[in-house]
């Protein structure tokens, strides 16, 4: 933790080390605050869309909970990323939220894993489909051409992952106990149209992700084509999943100075984005501290007991 604080500080410092103090101050002054706020709102949003996606990959294998909670929890998720390493430190919180016992949490974890790696999927597909078109000058046809491919391919690695999961259980003996947490995931395999849903939740989520984010630089009167934005924040998202700072801190600003550069978006005007960028992460976060302070105690032991009941 030690490490990554100080990881965060030079990061921060080597953004800052580079700009016009006076300027970046200005920017900041003179945001129109309509736009920030139409971003902030989209935000939100997309972290709801997210949440119902996690559910649909949770509740087929036994968390069987209102929709609700799933918001209510994924928020939680988002103030414990504000503290924790990297954009994903929260997600050890929601899979502990999720259930009550050991064996409920790793299964919440593998739900979380599996959200995860929609989200992740999602941005990849986003970001390809968004650097080809823009290295080749593609039109739109082609880059949609592009784009389906791209998602063609993801899906297809997804399918033979989860279609191996039988062959997996295959390798463990009869009683062992990971033969049997692996079958609790039988019904990804089973519903195979679950992970191709997941994946077209998690591509809402993205481009209303990026979305959101020109809609922040609009307020700071920086006005690029969408398709850009498609490129730029997904790469700066992925940039931020790695374990380097705390909650992003500084790759953030830093990426978007990098990526905006050969857009002609000067590094102040970029950075400001950035932080307020941060900013609606901070108070989604904060909706998250308040939502946890009402409800501080774990699911109810009836859960468990539907998730026993199913393992069965």
């Amino acid at each position: 933790m030690t490490l990554r604080f100080a990881a965060t500080s030079a990061l921060m410092v080597a953004v800052l080390r580079g700009i016009d103090w006076r300027q970046l101050l200005v920017l900041l002054e003179t945001v129109d605050w309509r736009w920030w706020f139409a971003g902030f709102a989209m935000s939100m949003g997309v972290q709801v869309i997210a949440a119902i996606r996690w559910s649909a990959l949770a509740r087929p294998i036994g968390f069987s909970y209102p929709i609700t909670l799933f918001i209510w929890r994924f928020f939680e998720g988002m103030f414990f990323s504000l503290c924790l390493p990297t954009s994903i430190g929260g997600d050890v919180v929601k899979a502990y939220r999720l259930a009550d016992s050991t064996p409920g949490r790793l299964l919440a974890g593998c739900t979380v894993v599996a959200d995860r790696l929609m989200g992740l999927s999602a941005l990849g597909v986003l970001a390809g489909a968004a650097l080809l078109a823009e290295e080749f000058s593609l039109t739109l046809l082609p880059t949609l051409a592009m784009a389906a491919t791209i998602l063609l391919a993801t899906l297809l690695l997804i399918w033979l992952g989860v279609g191996s999961l039988d062959r997996l259980i295959g390798l463990f003996p009869e009683p062992h106990a990971a033969r049997q947490f692996i079958s609790r995931l039988l019904p990804y395999q089973l519903r195979p149209n679950l992970m191709t849903q997941a994946l077209g939740w998690s591509l809402i989520v993205q481009m209303g992700g990026a979305v959101a984010v020109s809609w922040i630089a609009r307020g700071l009167r920086v006005d690029l084509p969408l398709g850009i934005w498609f490129g730029v924040v997904p790469l700066v998202s992925l940039a931020m999943v790695l374990p380097i700072s705390i909650s992003g801190v500084g790759v953030r600003e830093g990426g978007l100075a990098f990526l905006l550069a050969r857009h002609a978006v000067p590094a102040e005007q970029a950075v400001a984005i950035g932080l307020l960028w941060f900013l609606t992460t901070i108070l989604g976060g904060a909706i998250g501290g308040v939502l946890f302070l009402f409800d501080r105690h774990p699911v109810l032991p009836a859960d468990s007991a539907s998730l026993a009941t199913t393992s069965r």
